[in-house]
């Protein structure tokens, strides 16, 4: 799979990821890191959160923005 921003540009790279936003393939030079919280357990019980991650490319990233952070993989 190519990254779609790096095609669009007449360059050709592998990709690191899949945004999760639009489905794009991201290269390591376009994938943004987005944080996101994830809770376990049941509405009736205990739960527990949990801090994960999440791939973007950078037009999701704007977009998302000011709760996506720029860094690069």
């Amino acid at each position: 799979m190519r990254c779609l921003d790096c095609a669009a540009a007449g360059t050709d790279s592998s990709t690191v990821g899949v945004c999760q936003g639009c489905g794009a393939g991201v290269c390591a030079g376009h994938a943004r890191i987005a944080p996101r919280r994830l809770r376990h357990g049941s509405l009736l019980g205990a739960s527990r959160e949990a801090e994960a991650r999440t791939v973007i490319c950078p037009v999701c990233a704007a977009a998302e923005a000011p709760t996506a952070i720029a860094l690069t993989l």
